[in-house]
C-alpha cells in the first residue's frame, strides 16, 4: 500500500486519519505538507510499529533538527526496514548529522539518504561520512545538493568511499568545490572499490583544468551510466578532455548532462564522434550552449550514423535558426531511435518547424515527445503541426509555450487532438493568448477526451 500526498495542509483531524492508514503503507510521502517536528514524534511511531515501511518522503517541510531527532528514534529501533529516506529542504543543519550518522551506521537496511537543499555545511557532511565508515552502514545512495559544502568535505568523502564498495550514486551538485577538491575526490573514485553508477556534479566551480580526471573516472569505472557536469564552464578544450575518457572502450555511458558548459560549434566535432560512435549513449543535454547552426549540422550527421543509438536530445537555447532545420529533418527521417527532442527557446520559425514536420512525419520516425517553446512559431505553422498529431501515434507530449499561436493556430491543434488517430497526451500551452471561446473549447475537449492533459 502506498500514500502519496503533495502541497496539502494538515488539519489534526486529516492527520489522525492518515495516521491510521500509514500503519500499513509500504511507501510514504508527504512532501509540502506543512510538517513540523510534532508530526515527526508520530512519524517516528509509525517507522517502530511498521515493518513493512521501506521508503519515507517528507521534502519542503520545516521538520528541524528537533523534527529528524524523532524520526531516527523510530530509525534506530530493530523493528525499523526503512531502506529510502527522503529529508530534501527540511531545515536541517548540522546538527542533525550526528543522529543521522548514528542510523547510518545501525541500520544495514537504508540504502538511500537523501538530504540536500539543507544547510548541513561540511562539519556536518564529515559527521556523516563517519557513519558511512561503519561496516554496518550499506549505504547506495547519497544526495548532498545544495548543504553548503567546500573543498574541505572531499579528503572525508573519499575516506567514506575506500570503504563503501556498496555505493552506486553519489550526487555533490551545487556545492562550491573547485577543481583542486573535485580533481582529488575523482582519484578518490579511481582507487574505490565501489562500482558508481551516478555521478552529478553540477555547478561546482569545476573548470576544463578538472576534466582530465573526470575522464579518468570514466576510463576507470565502466560502471559509470549516468554523468552530469552542467552549469560549470569546461569550454571547448574541457569537453575534449571529456571525450577521451568517454570514447574509451570501458566506458558505458548513457545519459550525459552538459548543460551550460560554454560549449561551442567548435565542440560539436567531438560531441558527434561520441554519439555516431558510443551506443550506450542514450540521452545528452546540451541546454545553453552556443552550438548554432553550424554545430547542430554536426550532431545531426551523427544521429544519421547506424551506430547511434541516442534517445533523448536536449538542445534548448542553443542558437538556433530554421538553417539547421533541414538537417534536423533529415536525422528525424533516418534515426528510428530518437524518442524526445527539446530544441525549444531557439528561433526556429514557422519555415524551421514546416522543415522538422518533414522528418517527423516519416515512417522512420518514432519522436515522442517534441519541445517547441519559444520558437517564434505563429498560427502558420499550425495545420502541419496539426497533421503530424494526427497521423504519428508515437508522438504523445508536445509542448508550444510562449509562442503567439493565437486563436486561429490553438483551435487547428484543438481539431488535430479531438481525431482519434490522435495519441498525444500531455499538450502544454503556457503564456499563449486565445479567446474565452478557444478556452470554452479547449476545456470541453479535455472533457471528451479525459486521457489528454492540457497544461496552461
Amino acid at each position: 500500500m502506498e500514500l502519496d500526498i503533495q502541497c496539502e495542509e494538515m488539519s489534526p483531524s486529516r492527520w489522525a486519519e492518515l495516521l491510521t492508514t500509514m500503519k500499513s503503507c509500504k511507501t510514504i510521502r508527504l512532501d509540502d505538507c506543512n510538517l513540523s517536528s510534532s508530526n515527526c514524534k508520530d512519524l517516528s511511531s509509525v517507522i517502530n510499529t511498521n515493518p513493512s515501511l521501506t521508503e519515507l518522503k517528507l521534502n519542503n517541510n520545516e521538520l528541524g533538527d528537533a523534527g529528524v531527532e524523532y524520526l531516527c528514534k523510530g530509525l534506530l529501533t530493530p523493528s525499523c526496514s526503512l531502506q529510502k529516506l527522503w529529508l530534501q529542504n527540511c531545515n536541517l543543519t548540522s546538527a542533525s548529522c550526528e543522529t543521522l550518522r548514528s542510523v547510518l551506521s545501525a541500520q544495514p537496511a537504508l540504502t538511500e539518504l537523501h538530504v540536500g537543499d539543507n544547510k548541513l555545511g561540511t562539519a556536518g557532511v564529515k559527521v556523516l561520512c563517519q557513519g558511512m565508515m561503519n561496516p554496518s552502514c550499506k549505504l547506495q545512495k547519497l544526495q548532498l545538493e545544495y548543504c553548503e559544502l567546500t573543498a574541505d568535505i572531499v579528503e572525508a568523502l573519499n575516506a567514506a568511499l575506500q570503504s563503501k564498495p556498496t555505493l552506486k550514486e553519489l550526487s555533490l551538485s551545487n556545492n562550491t568545490l573547485g577543481d583542486t577538491a573535485v580533481k582529488q575526490l575523482c582519484r578518490g573514485l579511481v582507487e574505490a572499490s565501489c562500482n558508481l553508477e551516478l555521478l552529478h556534479l553540477e555547478n561546482c566551480g569545476i573548470t576544463s583544468d578538472s576534466c582530465m580526471e573526470i575522464s579518468a573516472v570514466l576510463r576507470n569505472k565502466s560502471s559509470l551510466m549516468d554523468l552530469s557536469v552542467g552549469d560549470n564552464k569546461i569550454g571547448d578544450s574541457g569537453l575534449a578532455l571529456l571525450c577521451q575518457g568517454l570514447m574509451h572502450p570501458s566506458c558505458k555511458i548513457q545519459k550525459l548532462w552538459l548543460w551550460d558548459c560554454d560549449l561551442t560549434s567548435a565542440g560539436c566535432k567531438d560531441l558527434s564522434r561520441l554519439i555516431s560512435t558510443k551506443e550506450t549513449l542514450t540521452e545528452i543535454s546540451l541546454i545553453d550552449n552556443n552550438l548554432r547552426d553550424s554545430g547542430m549540422e554536426m550532431l545531426c550527421q551523427a544521429l544519421k550514423d547506424p551506430k547511434s543509438k541516442l534517445q533523448e536530445l536536449w538542445v534548448r537555447e542553443c542558437g538556433l535558426t530554421a538553417a539547421c532545420c533541414k538537417a534536423v529533418s533529415s536525422a528525424l527521417s533516418t534515426n528510428k531511435h530518437l524518442k524526445v527532442l527539446h530544441i525549444g527557446e531557439n528561433k526556429l520559425g514557422d519555415a524551421g518547424v514546416e522543415l522538422l514536420c518533414e522528418g517527423l512525419m516519416h515512417p522512420n520516425c518514432n519522436i515522442q515527445s517534441l519541445w517547441l517553446g519559444n520558437c517564434d512559431l505563429t498560427a502558420g505553422c499550425c495545420a502541419t503541426l496539426a497533421t503530424v498529431m494526427a497521423t504519428k501515434p508515437c508522438l504523445t507530449e508536445l509542448d508550444l509555450s510562449y509562442n503567439p499561436l493565437d486563436d486561429e493556430g490553438i483551435r487547428k491543434i484543438c481539431e488535430a487532438l479531438r481525431k482519434p488517430s490522435c495519441n498525444v497526451q500531455q499538450l502544454i500551452l503556457y503564456d499563449i493568448l486565445w479567446s474565452s471561446e478557444v478556452d470554452d473549447e479547449l476545456r470541453a475537449l479535455e472533457e471528451s477526451k479525459p486521457e489528454v492533459k492540457i497544461i496552461s
